[in-house]
């Protein structure tokens, strides 16, 4: 695990936790979480939204097979219209942190606000930038939903899914708009509900 100055990192086995997809109008918000192995380091951890989709994908790859315990968990559209993204970003942290096996014995978040776990846990401002561990599960958390993204533009195309990854750009505000408002999309979205007072629903299927 790289050192940060200011900031201790402690023994044990430390889980790394963070998520993508909060911003985005459609498809559920993902957590990833791992606990990194020493003895096995994986190289090149960083970031996940400053490296190449191509470059996620091999670390991707080498997390899972190097890591002691990785794991996702995720919130559906429905969790972040009932609850708010911030409360379904933490639900999501918690199923991830809850699937690890080997539990974690702390647990390092990126961000400000740390979910409710049964082990001691810190949130670590950029910590996606500063924490190799927290890296690793940034990577695990964005790659596991740009794939699920390229299904969901599969299942419905027509929004560019596959490009944008459910955020709103041009593109995505265009499909919407002529297109309608998919299952896949969070309704408590100024943008998307915007769209439904104007009574354009799209296909339910």
């Amino acid at each position: 695990m790289q050192e940060v100055p200011g900031l201790e990192i402690p023994g044990g086995r430390v889980a790394g936790v963070d998520e993508a997809g909060r911003g985005p109008l459609a498809g559920p918000v993902i957590a990833g979480a791992v606990i990194l192995d020493p003895d096995n380091p994986v190289t090149g951890l960083r970031d996940s939204k400053r490296l190449t989709a191509a470059r996620r994908e091999v670390l991707y790859a080498e997390i899972r097979d190097k890591a002691l315990a990785w794991a996702t968990g995720r919130a559906e559209v429905e969790e972040i219209d009932r609850i708010n993204i911030l409360q379904a970003s933490l639900l999501a942290m918690q199923r991830a942190v809850a699937a690890l096996q080997p539990a974690a014995e702390h647990v390092l978040v990126d961000g400000n606000r740390c979910p409710g776990l049964p082990c001691p846990a810190q949130a670590i401002v950029k910590g996606d930038s500063r924490v190799a561990v927290i890296s690793a599960a940034s990577i695990m958390a964005k790659v596991t939903r740009d794939r699920e993204m390229v299904e969901l533009d599969a299942q419905y195309p027509g929004y560019g899914l596959a490009q944008h990854k459910g955020y709103p750009s041009k593109v995505h505000m265009e499909a919407l708009q002529r297109l309608g408002v998919l299952p896949v999309h969070r309704r408590s979205y100024a943008p998307v509900r915007r769209i439904l007072e104007a009574g354009c629903t799209g296909n339910s299927d």
